[in-house]
Order: structure tokens, then sequence, then C-alpha cells
């Protein structure tokens, strides 16, 4: 079987330099707010060239601070309203919902997976404090249009940076393109952690410091709390796994790269509908590759056959979630045709060149 993500194969690439790191982490007897960390978000904010990077407990996390120090800040207030793509993982809706604003859909491209841009003025309303900005699937969605329709409205941009570290925008970092940016680490990402974990990158420093204090009990000073915090903190084991990991990334999702071109040139199965590949490979970094069928479940079947392992991502668009049963009556028809249709292929740094051999061949067979 042709695993879809081998966790162990990626980290064990690593073990020793990890090794070496846990063993250091164990005997400091300090695995809180300690070096460890401190030295990884140095690095992070150097690699995502932004000023601030603060590590917090899970990507989850990481979006709900900083919506939650907008609050606390003033400038956003209970019923304000974001901006948020309709297609998108439901961690991104619950940030907002979980802070008592209000998520407002909008469709995505159907050909890049991301917000339409087009169609985010039409949503726009008096109560409209943010975009929500999602790089699906590794892809970076920005443009200039969209910087000018967040200037024109006095919009925040927040980027959820969840799939896409390493990407770019001409020359700059996915995580510097907005306001803010929310950072998952969960194990199965490019950079992953050996559990959830999650960082925030910004240069506003007065919303960096905010955030640092909110998620430390409301505390920057021990028993002197100046907000109604939580308790959302990077242990110094992840951080320490994360420091390692980090200085792989590039060269990790170059392989991605690879693979993706690969499949993009080889694929010639006219019942696959192939992702978009942008123009400046730099701007994606294909966390997922994607493809769409329209009888994806049979599709999906046909490969697990044939020794294939693979995902949908994600099944059921937020829209039709229970969780937001308010929900259930409203349209979106392209979200709903994507998830439908969407079927994620195996790609990771340690995925064979034989085994991409035999995905292309396997594919190309479909009938």
């Amino acid at each position: 079987m042709i695993k879809f993500l081998d966790l162990q194969k990626i980290n064990l690439a690593h073990q020793q330099e990890i090794e070496d790191r846990l063993i250091k982490t164990f005997r400091s007897g300090w695995y809180l707010l300690g070096e460890e960390l401190k030295n990884f978000e140095a690095n992070l904010a150097n690699y995502i060239a932004t000023s601030n990077a603060i590590g917090v407990a899970n990507g989850l996390d990481a979006l709900r601070l900083i919506f939650k120090a907008y609050i606390t800040l003033g400038a956003m207030r209970e019923g304000d309203e974001v901006i948020v793509p309709a297609n998108t993982y439901i961690a991104s809706v619950l940030a907002v919902s979980d802070n008592r604003l209000k998520p407002v859909l909008v469709e995505p491209d159907i050909n890049t997976y991301n917000i339409d841009v087009s169609k985010i003025e039409a949503a726009i309303t008096a109560r409209t404090k943010a975009i929500m900005l999602v790089h699906l699937y590794g892809r970076v969605a920005w443009s200039g249009d969209l910087k000018r329709l967040a200037e024109t409205y006095n919009l925040k941009i927040i980027e959820d940076n969840a799939q896409a570290i390493g990407a770019s925008f001409m020359g700059v970092k996915a995580g510097n393109l907005g306001d803010a940016a929310g950072l998952s680490f969960y194990p199965g990402k490019n950079l992953g952690a050996l559990g959830d974990a999650g960082a925030v990158t910004t240069n506003d420093d007065r919303l960096a410091a905010a955030i640092r204090a909110l998620a430390n009990y409301g505390s920057n000073q021990k028993y002197v709390n100046i907000y109604q915090g939580l308790n959302s903190r990077l242990d110094e084991i992840q951080a320490a796994v994360l420091d390692v990991k980090l200085k792989y990334v590039d060269e990790e999702n170059a392989i991605r790269r690879t693979i993706a071109s690969r499949y993009i040139r080889e694929i010639k199965n006219p019942a696959i509908i192939l992702p978009e590949a942008p123009l400046d490979s730099a701007e994606h970094v294909w966390h997922l590759f994607v493809v769409r069928a329209k009888e994806r479940d049979r599709l999906q079947a046909y490969l697990s056959e044939n020794g294939i392992q693979t995902l949908i991502h994600y099944p059921v668009p937020p829209h039709k979630q229970e969780a937001y049963s308010e929900w259930s009556d409203l349209s979106f028809p392209i979200t709903e045709q994507i998830h439908e249709e969407v079927l994620s292929l195996p790609i990771s740094p340690v995925v064979t060149r034989d085994e991409v051999n035999n995905v292309i061949a396997v594919i190309n067979q479909y009938v």
C-alpha cells in the first residue's frame, strides 16, 4: 500500500537531531516558556520575515487568539463580521464564531480553490471588519485586488496559514502578507510537530504583545493578569522538534513541488480534473495534491483496490455541518461541488519516484 502520508518515515529522516534536542530538553528541567520556545520563535519569525512569532498550543488557537486580541484592543467587537471562504476547513470558521463574531461565507474560485476575490465586495457591510484569507491546500491566496479592497474598506486581513508554510507571493512569505497569520503544526502539515502545536506571526507589535499575554492566562507577569486570557502555550518539547524541522522545510517543499509537477504533466486521464498550477511555483507548497472526479467515491475505491491510499479534504463543507445548523438552508453550489468531487493523492517528502510512477499509471488506467 502506498500510504497517503507516512509520518513515521518523515520524522525518522531527522531522527538523530530530534532525539538530541529532546534529550537536551528533558534534561533541562524546563518544559514551558523556556529557551527552546524562544529559539523557535526567533527562527520562525526570521524565516517568515515578520517581527513577531508567538508559539501557541495549536492552529485553531492561533486564529482564535488573533481575533480575541483585536477585540481586547478595541479594533473589533461582538457581532462584527468576518468574511471567510465557504469551502475552508471548519477551524477557520470556528475561530471567528468562538469570539462571537459573525462569519460571512464567500464562494471560492473553482480553479484555485481559494476565495474568489471578485465576490468579496458584495459581501461587505458596515459591520465587516476583516477577511479571513485561507491559503488552501498550500496555495497562496493573495492579489493586488484583495489588498486594494482591504485598504478601501479598512479591513484587516487575517491569514489562515495552516497549510502554506514556505509558500510566497512575489518574494513575500505566506504569514507575512496580511495583518496577522495563524499557523498550524499539526503532525501532518508541511512543518509538523509530534503533537498539536501552532503559532501566530505578525508585524504588529501591539497585537503580538496582546496575543502573548492572552495565551498565558492574560498575563505577561506571573500572577498579574491584565486580560481575561486562556492557556494556549507551545511547550518546549514541540518547540524543540519544530526548530529542528524548520531547517528542512524548504527542501521538503521542493520535493512536494517535484511530485506535483509530475502528477500535472503525466496524469492524462480525462476523467480526472487536475489542480491548476500557478505560473510562479513559489506560490504553492502542495500541502495537498487535490484532484476532482465526478464519481469521486468510485475513484477512491479503485485506487484503494490498487494499493493507493487517498483521503478526502473535506467531505462536508462548514455550512452543511450540524455545528452550524443555522446555515443549513444556504446554498453555495461551487463549494458543494468541490466537496463532493475532491480527492487528495499521496504527496510528501518521502513518497518515492516508483510510488509516483505507480500512482500515475493506475490513475491513467482508471475507466
